[in-house]
């Protein structure tokens, strides 16, 4: 069974997983402060309710900012929750603050 949503542990995870995917990356970067947590949880039911519907399309991860200080450094990510479409390694649409289902779909599928 394939992992809905990755949670790498480290950058060096972080980058192995966006090098092995064929398909675009839908980055979202997550806090554990207190003005993060409900935020990034709602971004946690999205994605993962919504990963399913893109199997084959798109490969999706959640970075925690303190465990992967380089790739959230490296997209500019200055809050939680955040996220980052990539194509080929490469930023093709970003934004901040929690989705709902709908507006990830848009989201994804104004930029797949």
């Amino acid at each position: 069974m394939t992992q809905r949503v990755h949670r790498p542990r480290e950058d060096a995870e972080f980058s192995f997983i966006l090098g092995m995917s064929g398909v675009p990356v839908l980055a979202y970067f997550t806090g554990t402060w207190p003005k993060a947590i409900e935020p990034c949880r709602v971004m946690d039911l999205v994605v993962g309710g919504i990963a399913d519907d893109y199997t084959g399309r798109l490969t999706a991860v959640r970075a925690d900012i303190t465990r992967c200080p380089a790739a959230t450094e490296r997209y500019g990510i200055t809050g939680a929750p955040s996220y980052v479409l990539l194509k080929e390694g490469e930023p093709v649409a970003h934004g901040t603050g929690p989705m709902t289902i709908a507006e990830a779909r848009k989201f994804l599928d104004d930029h797949l």
